[in-house]
């Protein structure tokens, strides 16, 4: 099972799913989904279930397109909606931010899923490609697995890339 290594670490980066820009009156940080960014992030989830990717923590920018995506994917893994955690540092972030969130969690926890926004998004997963890629789409996610029991450790832990997911892939 993924994530049971007391000496490992795991973070789960997903780019919140495709949002409407159909309500002119809403401003960025109030847009909401699309639907084909609602069945793509179903596909990500159903991915997660037959590959046992279960992350103890969920935290998640404030904006709506990133709760509401979150919240499809913590219903889908039977993970409580009331335990999302929701962060303001994770919206309009910079990779630093997401690190600072990070080391903030409890050694206890092995793994956490992450849900924000591009450039940082594809800047972090960057972080841990030999080969880089132009964009994490929407709904797109990467596992990667540190080998370290502390948060504060990952930038300086061996780790690998688990999975790397375009939802368009998984049609």
């Amino acid at each position: 099972m993924l994530f049971m290594n007391k000496a490992s670490k795991s973070v789960i980066i997903m780019r919140h799913a495709k949002s409407s820009w159909e309500d002119s009156s809403a401003g960025d940080h109030e847009r909401g989904l699309m639907d084909k960014g609602i069945m793509r992030t179903k596909k990500v989830a159903e991915f997660m279930i037959v590959n046992n990717i279960n992350p103890q923590l969920i935290l998640s920018s404030t904006a709506k397109r990133a709760v509401e995506t979150a919240k499809i994917i913590a219903d889908s893994i039977s993970y409580e909606r009331e335990k999302i955690v929701l962060s303001k540092k994770l919206y309009l972030s910079y990779t630093d931010d997401v690190f600072d969130e990070l080391f903030e969690v409890d050694n206890n926890i092995s793994s956490v899923m992450v849900f924000g926004h591009n450039p940082c998004f594809t800047d972090l997963v960057n972080m841990f490609l030999k080969k880089q890629i132009d964009n994490l789409p929407t709904s797109g996610m990467a596992v990667i697995e540190f080998k370290t029991d502390k948060w504060k450790e990952i930038p300086n832990s061996k780790f690998s890339v688990k999975h790397l997911i375009f939802p368009s892939k998984l049609d």
